[in-house]
């Protein structure tokens, strides 16, 4: 009996140590999901270099999430320590920030810029930026909305940073509302439920009832409502409007349909009727960000965590024209020279990687932008020897595909950009920015990708930017990356 027990107890603290191993230092993180801290991610190996000469082109879905920056910024500020690695995603840091690229286009929706520099991390290496701008819409020129709130009432959202959060942002956002645009709120816990039928948004006080009435109990049959949100947008459908569902839950689903496949091929079939889509996480223990991340990803939507008032005042107020989408189905295909780069490696957007023979191909699914949105995508790049013999060669061509929003049927555009043999240090604002954000992120999740740059490094980029940051956020950047050095 003795042994039986030392055994046990072995067998159990074994079981432990691997487990904090792999949460904390994030050691085995390529495929499936990876549970820390009661919380779900989706476990992805960062992206390797690749050697030009096997495979010279490049393709991605473009990535407007901002979920994992604000996740980070939970674990720093509230929790007081280091993210573990999967939360960490770089193409989402990237691009929580608004950096206003020019728009000069008469004939797309989108904009586009590329840049190369030296690399910050790596000397003996490039940096390209690729930079997407949304075209802005004047808040009087934004077409109809037709929204349906869906939120999470089941008992695992019973806590101030989760359904009250919630109610505290969707109350916001009513203020937003224009009497031509619409709402209905969609609530489910054991089964889903309509708390408020499709409202002019002149009838402020009628919504924000509705919202305030919500409490938290039962279980959580996700899928029942997310059907039940789909049938009454399509009900109230505004053809060339905003049709839009926001899901406002911690993706505990476990009623009902919540298998992620299963789930994922649901928001899929969804999507094909035009109506786009926010998901919401918030809270911790059981967030299951595996979960809404896929859900996002695969429904024409993106992905926003909520972890504090200000980041309400982010998503509804100060960046609400996100929720009006310009472009659908936006993809990048980037095409070497082998003759002048050997090798490359596209940072972040992991799992937003696709085959080549996808970038044609108009069935397959990519990421939406919203009005006056940007993204930004990085490769690091070792040029080959002959490349400073070659100044007017394009080092790369980058083509874009993408949709507009009531469109099957693609659009292609395409940029050059030449090496201009310019330091990191001489290049624009907005390139070191997102570079300085990149680092951040590396050290962050110990890539071995990320050199000798440290937190000092990042600080004194960030110290020598002057761009336009009204809300703070950028600042605010600053104070974690100090706050993760002094840790």
């Amino acid at each position: 009996m003795r042994y039986f027990t030392f055994l046990l107890i072995s067998l159990l603290l074994l079981s432990s140590s691997c487990q904090i191993e792999s949460d904390d230092y994030g050691l085995n993180y390529a495929g499936g999901s990876v549970y820390t801290g009661g919380d779900q991610y989706e476990g992805v190996a960062e992206s390797p270099f690749i050697n030009t000469k096997d495979e010279p082109s490049s393709t991605f879905s473009i990535d407007a999430d901002g979920a994992s920056y604000a996740n980070i910024r939970r674990f720093l500020q509230n929790d007081q320590q280091f993210p573990p690695a999967p939360a960490v995603r770089l193409e989402e840091m990237m691009n929580y920030f608004q950096l206003d690229y020019p728009f000069t286009s008469t004939d797309h929706p989108i904009d586009l810029n590329g840049e190369m520099s030296s690399c910050p991390w790596e000397p003996e290496h490039h940096l390209v930026r690729i930079g997407i701008q949304g075209k802005d819409i004047p808040a009087n020129d934004l077409p109809a909305s037709n929204y349906v709130f869906l939120i999470d009432v089941s008992g695992s959202m019973n806590s101030m940073d989760k359904l009250e959060l919630l109610k505290s942002g969707f109350n916001l956002f009513v203020e937003e509302l224009r009497p031509q645009d619409r709402v209905a709120i969609v609530t489910y816990a054991g089964s889903s439920r309509i708390a408020l039928p499709s409202t002019s948004g002149s009838q402020k006080a009628t919504i924000h009832t509705a919202i305030n009435n919500l409490n938290a109990g039962g279980g959580t049959a996700g899928a029942a409502g997310i059907i039940t949100a789909y049938d009454i947008a399509q009900q109230n459908f505004i053809p060339n409007g905003n049709n839009r569902v926001i899901i406002g839950s911690d993706g505990d689903f476990n009623i009902g349909v919540s298998n992620p496949d299963s789930l994922e091929a649901l928001v899929e079939r969804k999507r094909e009727y035009g109506v786009f889509l926010t998901v919401l996480g918030v809270g911790r223990g059981n967030l299951n960000e595996a979960m809404m991340e896929r859900i996002a990803n695969n429904g024409n939507g993106t992905y926003e965590y909520i972890d504090k008032l200000s980041q309400l005042k982010k998503v509804f107020v100060h960046e609400a024209s996100k929720f009006h989408t310009v472009a659908k189905d936006v993809k990048v295909q980037v095409h070497f020279d082998p003759r002048m780069v050997r090798r490359y490696r596209l940072i972040g957007y992991e799992n937003r990687a696709l085959n080549n023979s996808d970038f044609d191909n108009d069935s397959v699914d990519a990421g939406e932008i919203g009005a006056n949105q940007n993204i930004t995508a990085l490769y690091e790049v070792e040029l080959s020897e002959s490349s400073s013999l070659m100044t007017k060669t394009p080092s790369f061509t980058i083509d874009f595909r993408y949709k507009k929003p009531q469109s099957n049927l693609s659009k292609l555009i395409s940029l050059e950009v030449l090496n201009s043999n310019r330091t990191f240090h001489n290049s624009s604002d907005a390139h070191q920015f997102t570079a300085a954000v990149a680092a951040f992120g590396m050290q962050l999740s110990n890539s071995i990708y990320g050199g000798n740059y440290s937190y000092a490094d990042i600080l004194q980029v960030l110290d020598d930017l002057n761009l336009p940051d009204p809300h703070g956020y950028k600042e605010e950047l600053r104070s974690l990356v100090n706050l993760a050095s002094s840790m």
